[in-house]
């Protein structure tokens, strides 16, 4: 990593002929993965990533340019091809300052201090104990990931950041099939942590989850169709809330006009039962940091309270857009080769007070969705199709037998003003959020939630005529 003075030269040439702000993003990235397939150990993947970047914002044009020669004289190649992007010289003295973080995410047991051969003895066991849990279970992928990365970020206005992320992640698909009847059930662990993760959470736990989802919806019947209640549980995860109203809330979709939530800060956009947050700095969580990847300090920033809308979320270019507005530490990329974008971190419906029991205890008849699959979102109008991985159907209060193949299909600013109950617990999911084809780590959450009404989707015989089968079938 180059010397704070060589940055400074660096930064002075990329706004040598214009330019309202510009940043150095150097990376050096080690990866390592472990997966196995049909029974055996398929690939064994490791290696190094070294880059930097190099941007311009000049007015809303923003120049972007990046290469693997991270010396002082491969940079500064790059700097002059985005400083040729802009007009109008200016001198510019830069004095780099070091930013020290305002949250420590400790890491106890480094990836790179695990043995391959210990990694690769993790993901046999998972797949030991997923085969072993059923006869039935006939195809099982396990795979394990670690990613070091050590950033240094440096701007015209002086901040000077060094950091590294660590981050771990443990996955498990299994396929379940008998008369006929095929299954999948899938799990995943992840977080800004090293192998401790392993340790909280077992290769044996996380084959038990998947494979028992396969086979629980194998005995599954057909999801009916029609509008009816909906309890998503804690256990689901936020998939709703970052697919159906976090992607609306990010400030260069809003600034596009391209989210239904445009123009509507201090407006109702869900129900006074409604707070959503999006936290950078939660210990642990797969999608957190200490700096994002401007150099802005991570954050906790309230998104909607009790139902109002208070902020969207900005990187450096759209906070400059608006007056008054500073970044929210949400600028990632996926790597030195991508420009930031405003992204999510760790998005999360807030807990309420309601027993989770209880909420179900509410419900004549519904659904239980305990796990979310799959699914689309327009962000413009905020509608979406949902896949359910793992649902119940509830009546008179009561969880009964599994359905299999129900989907959700809603808006999701109706959704959200219509929750009416809100649970006491919280349960999280990961995952990599794709976005302008960047992939990024990020968890979601909610509490369990009762929604009055809304469109299931099943794949039981019904009333081939009814308006809600046909509503299912256009989608």
């Amino acid at each position: 990593m180059l010397a704070k003075g060589d940055l400074e030269e660096i930064l002075h040439l990329a706004v040598a002929r214009g330019g309202d702000f510009a940043d150095i993003f150097i990376e050096e990235k080690k990866t390592a993965a472990v997966a196995c397939e049909a029974d055996k150990i398929e690939r064994i993947n490791s290696g190094i990533d070294i880059g930097a970047g190099i941007r311009v914002i000049s007015g809303d044009a923003t120049a972007y340019a990046y290469t693997n020669d991270v010396s002082k004289e491969g940079l500064a190649k790059v700097a002059g091809v985005v400083s040729a992007a802009s007009e109008g010289g200016r001198d510019v003295t830069v004095d780099l300052r070091e930013v020290q973080p305002v949250v420590e995410i400790g890491i106890e047991k480094m990836p790179d201090t695990v043995s391959i051969d210990d990694k690769v003895e993790m993901v046999l066991r998972g797949n030991r104990a997923a085969r072993g849990f059923d006869s039935r279970i006939k195809q099982v992928t396990v795979g394990i990931g670690d990613v070091i990365q050590n950033v240094v970020i440096a701007n015209t206005k002086g901040d000077y950041v060094r950091d590294q992320r660590v981050r771990t992640r443990f996955m498990i698909n299994t396929v379940a099939m008998d008369k006929g009847v095929i299954q999948t059930g899938y799990d995943a662990i992840g977080g800004f942590q090293g192998f401790e993760l392993l340790q909280e959470y077992s290769p044996e736990d996380v084959a038990k989850e998947a494979a028992g989802r396969a086979v629980k919806m194998l005995e599954a019947k057909p999801a009916p169709a029609g509008k009816m209640e909906v309890v998503m549980s804690g256990e689901a995860g936020g998939t709703m809330v970052h697919e159906a109203c976090g992607h609306g809330l990010e400030a260069d979709l809003v600034q596009k006009k391209l989210s239904v939530y445009a123009g509507q800060k201090g407006q109702k956009v869900a129900s006074d039962l409604i707070t959503v947050v999006d936290d950078a700095t939660i210990k642990g969580k797969y999608g957190s940091f200490r700096f994002d990847d401007e150099g802005t300090q991570g954050q906790k920033t309230v998104l909607i309270k009790d139902g109002v809308l208070q902020e969207y979320m900005y990187d450096r270019l759209t906070a400059m857009r608006e007056q008054g507005v500073s970044p929210t530490g949400n600028g990632r990329r996926e790597s030195y080769q991508d420009r930031p974008i405003p992204r999510m971190s760790n998005t999360y419906i807030a807990s309420g007070k309601e027993d989770p029991e209880k909420i179900i205890k509410h419900v004549k008849n519904g659904l239980l969705v305990k796990k979310m699959g799959g699914g689309q979102v327009n962000t413009t109008n905020g509608d979406f199709v949902f896949d359910v991985a793992e649902g119940y159907l509830i009546r008179e209060g009561e969880i009964t037998g599994p359905v299999r193949g129900a989907t959700l299909t809603g808006n999701g600013p109706e959704v959200l003003q219509t929750v009416d109950m809100v649970g006491s617990d919280l349960g999280y999911t990961i995952g990599t959020c794709g976005k302008d084809g960047q992939g990024v780590p990020v968890s979601d959450a909610q509490p369990t939630i009762h929604i009055p009404q809304i469109v299931v989707g099943g794949t039981a015989h019904g009333d081939e005529n009814s308006p809600q089968v046909k509503r299912i079938r256009r989608l």
